[in-house]
């Protein structure tokens, strides 16, 4: 297989590996817990959940091949803002949904947030592309702040 084809594989994986055990944490609260919680009038439908993160899981795996097949030199950097981002996100899920802590899931989204900005600005002279790649991501965890927020405010 290409070095380019392996690459995006990898990170293909690797992404949907982070999804899929979020989805663990998250479909243990989902069931019971969060049904019950109160929630803003802009939080949106369970449905549509699933389709923007498998959109948004795409283009953050495609950033992270870009980044590590761009021609730039020290990657370390960005590579380590991706690489927490990535660990982030999965634990905001269990923080939130499986140990049920809505207010500790602010502070984990936040620093999720930091680490997606992080990455956006040192990528930037890397590779532009996977810049952009990341803002649509970024735009949703913002989203996803303050409906965290929201949640935790109204049911403490």
């Amino acid at each position: 297989m290409p070095r380019r084809a392996f690459v995006y594989s990898g990170f293909i994986l690797v992404c949907f590996a982070v999804a899929a055990l979020g989805s663990l944490a998250t479909s243990a609260g989902l069931a019971s817990w969060y049904p019950t919680l109160t929630k803003p009038s802009f939080n949106p439908p369970n449905w549509l959940f699933g389709p923007v993160w498998t959109v948004l899981y795409v283009m953050i795996a495609v950033a992270g091949a870009r980044l590590v097949l761009s021609s730039a030199g020290d990657k370390g950097p960005v590579l380590a803002a991706y690489g927490t981002q990535l660990a982030l996100n999965c634990a905001w899920s269990w923080v939130f949904f499986y140990a049920q802590r809505p207010g500790l899931a602010v502070i984990v989204i936040a620093a999720l947030w930091l680490s997606i900005v992080a990455t956006i600005v040192l990528a930037w002279p890397k590779d532009r592309v996977a810049s952009w790649l990341m803002m649509p991501y970024l735009a949703w965890v913002s989203f996803a702040s303050l409906l965290n927020i929201a949640i935790w405010r109204l049911n403490s």
